[in-house]
């Protein structure tokens, strides 16, 4: 799974939706909170695995850390599963019967670091998951590039009028 870590809208949800819906797999987003407890995220888990979906876990670092601490060991088989290719490791979650992920299963993780009621993911976790970094957007560049593509000969003042309507937006 893949961990991307950015302020608020940069894209990282976006992202891992349109590198499923590329790939042709369904992905799941599920916006956590600290009110998630171990036994919801177990439900959450075993409908992905089974279905071989793909679950994008939106603001995980959200989740309180006792919480954190039980389903690390979820996620942990989870993955071990995938890796065999689905074939041989049972999966136990909570008091189910023990599945079998299958084996386009995969998960992933977004965080907004440094935000009030975030918590530091603990390491045993953040070692599952790839960590990518993303950045906010240059909208001026995205602006003027796409006006100056389609043949606008002042891309660069309607740049900064489309900049200023977003940013006026934004504020709303």
């Amino acid at each position: 799974g893949g961990a991307p870590a950015a302020p608020a809208g940069t894209g990282k949800t976006e992202t891992v939706k349109d590198l499923g819906r590329t790939l042709g797999i369904f992905v799941v987003v599920t916006n956590c909170s600290g009110e998630h407890k171990f036994r919801d995220m177990a439900k959450i888990f075993k409908g992905v695995c089974q279905s071989g979906l793909w679950g994008c876990f939106d603001e995980f670092n959200r989740i309180t850390l006792d919480v954190l601490s039980v389903i690390t060991t979820m996620i942990k088989d989870i993955l071990d599963s995938v890796k065999k290719g689905g074939t041989s490791q049972g999966v136990s979650i909570g008091d189910a019967p023990t599945f079998i992920a299958k084996p386009n299963t995969g998960l992933f993780i977004t965080m907004n670091p440094g935000y009030a009621g975030r918590s530091e993911l603990p390491d045993n976790l953040a070692s599952l998951f790839r960590p990518v970094a993303m950045m906010v957007p240059d909208f001026f560049a995205i602006a003027k590039n796409i006006l100056m593509s389609k043949g606008f000969q002042k891309n660069e003042e309607l740049s900064k009028k489309i900049c200023t309507v977003y940013d006026l937006m934004q504020r709303q």
